[in-house]
């Protein structure tokens, strides 16, 4: 069983970057897995920002690719997500997440981590 685990500040800046790492405990270069970022904003639903297809190929919610990047290391197997230009309505619980990708489901999630925009 996989475990993921997301890492970073808990607290920006508005107009700063949110810089966030997931780690997970196996490799993330495998054919079957993708992964990916959700975030959950308070009293508000999930909210699906983008992620890494197995092959390593970027996709973004179209709402958030102005402005969001993820990457991946797979050395360390790790993939991160960048924020830019944040605002208090980037306040939420992030999540990263495995993607099972032959049946698009989300298999193991990190535990979230809160991020609060405020100055």
């Amino acid at each position: 069983q996989v475990q993921l685990q997301e890492s970073g500040p808990g607290l920006v800046k508005p107009s700063q970057t949110l810089s966030l790492t997931c780690t997970v405990s196996g490799s993330i270069t495998t054919s079957y897995y993708g992964w990916s970022w959700i975030r959950q904003p308070p009293g508000k639903g999930l909210e699906w920002m983008g992620g890494i297809t197995p092959d390593g190929r970027t996709y973004y919610s179209p709402s958030l690719k102005s402005r969001t990047s993820i990457s991946r290391d797979t050395s360390n197997n790790q993939f991160s997500l960048q924020l830019n230009s944040v605002t208090p309505e980037d306040t939420a619980v992030y999540y990263c997440a495995q993607i099972l990708w032959a049946a698009a489901t989300l298999d193991y999630w990190g535990q979230g981590i809160q991020v609060t925009v405020s100055s």
